[in-house]
C-alpha cells in the first residue's frame, strides 16, 4: 500500500484508527506513506514519524516540505526509513532510497523517492538520477515502488512511461488530489498520477479554507493554518510478483467515499 500525502494530525488520525485493519484486510506485506506534511502541514518531527511507524508504516516518503524543519535533519541522517527525494543536491540530510525486508520472510522491496522539477524547485534531474540508482536498487530487489513527489500530471506520466518496466509502480504525490488514471502501463508498472491526501479534505488541500481563499482573493500571504474536518484515507494497493518485480493489480482506496 501507498498512503498519499498525510496531513498534520487530522491525517496522522485516520492513519492510526484505519491502518491497522486495512493491513489485515487485504492481506498487506508492505506499506509506505508519505508524510512531509506531518507536522503542521509543513515538514515532520521524529514523534510524529514514529507515530506512523506504530500504526503499521514500514517507509515514510517526502518531498518539498520534508526540509521545512531543520529540527529534523539529525534524525534524519540516522532513520533509513525516512526518505526524501534522491535528486536534492548532495550535502543535504537523509536517504533517498532504500531497500527493506518484506515481514514475515518474503523478500525485499526497494522504494526510492523522487522529485518533480516543472513549477518546483530546480533541483538535480529526476530522469537521470533514476538512470543510475535502480540498476544498483535491482541488484538486491526485483519489487521497487517510486514515490514521484511532482506537480505537472505531464512530467508525472513523462516519468510513468520512462520507467515503464524498469519499476514495479510509479506512485504519484504532490498535489493532493486523487486522480483516477491508475493502471498497468504496457510493461508491468503501475502508475498512478496521484494518490491523493490522507487528512481533512473540508480544506483548500489540507489549508483552512478561509486562509486559503484569501491568498487567491487579496494576492497576499495568508497564515498556513492546518484543516481539522471531514477526514479522509487516501492510498493506493498494488500486487506484485515478487520473482519478477511485475505489478499484476493497482487499485485505489479512498475512504470514506465522498457523498455523492
Amino acid at each position: 500500500m501507498m498512503i498519499g500525502d498525510v496531513i498534520s494530525d487530522s491525517g496522522l488520525n485516520i492513519v492510526e484508527k484505519m491502518l491497522p485493519s486495512f493491513i489485515q484486510k487485504y492481506e498487506l506485506d508492505f506499506v509506505i506513506a508519505n508524510g512531509e506534511n506531518l507536522h503542521e502541514g509543513r515538514g515532520l518531527n521524529e514523534e510524529m514519524i514514529k507515530r506512523l511507524y506504530g500504526a503499521g508504516v514500514n517507509v515514510i516518503t517526502g518531498g518539498n516540505h520534508s526540509f521545512d524543519k531543520h529540527k529534523i535533519f539529525p534524525y534524519m541522517a540516522t532513520d533509513k526509513r525516512l526518505l526524501r527525494p534522491l535528486n536534492y543536491p548532495k550535502g543535504n540530510p537523509g536517504y533517498g532510497y532504500g531497500v527493506y525486508d518484506i515481514p514475515n520472510g518474503k523478500g525485499k522491496v526497494g522504494v526510492l523517492n523522487l522529485q518533480g522539477r516543472t513549477f518546483m524547485y530546480p533541483i538535480d534531474c529526476p530522469f537521470r538520477t533514476s538512470d543510475w540508482i535502480i540498476d544498483k536498487i535491482k541488484q538486491e530487489s526485483q519489487v521497487l515502488f517510486v514515490d514521484f513527489h511532482a506537480d505537472a500530471s505531464a512530467e508525472k506520466v513523462a516519468m510513468g512511461w520512462y520507467l515503464n518496466g524498469k519499476v514495479s509502480a510509479v506512485l504519484g504525490t504532490h498535489t493532493h488530489t486523487p486522480t483516477a488514471d491508475e493502471r498497468i502501463l504496457s510493461e508491468g508498472t503501475a502508475y498512478i498520477s496521484d494518490v491523493g491526501m490522507t487528512g481533512a479534505y473540508d480544506s483548500v488541500i489540507g489549508m483552512k479554507k478561509e486562509a486559503a481563499m484569501k491568498r487567491f482573493v487579496l494576492g497576499t500571504p495568508s497564515k498556513y493554518e492546518s484543516a481539522t474536518e471531514d477526514n479522509h484515507f487516501a492510498s493506493v494497493i498494488v500486487k506484485v510478483e515478487l520473482a519478477t518485480g511485475k505489478a499484476k493489480n493497482i487499485q485505489r482506496l479512498f475512504f470514506p467515499e465522498f457523498d455523492k
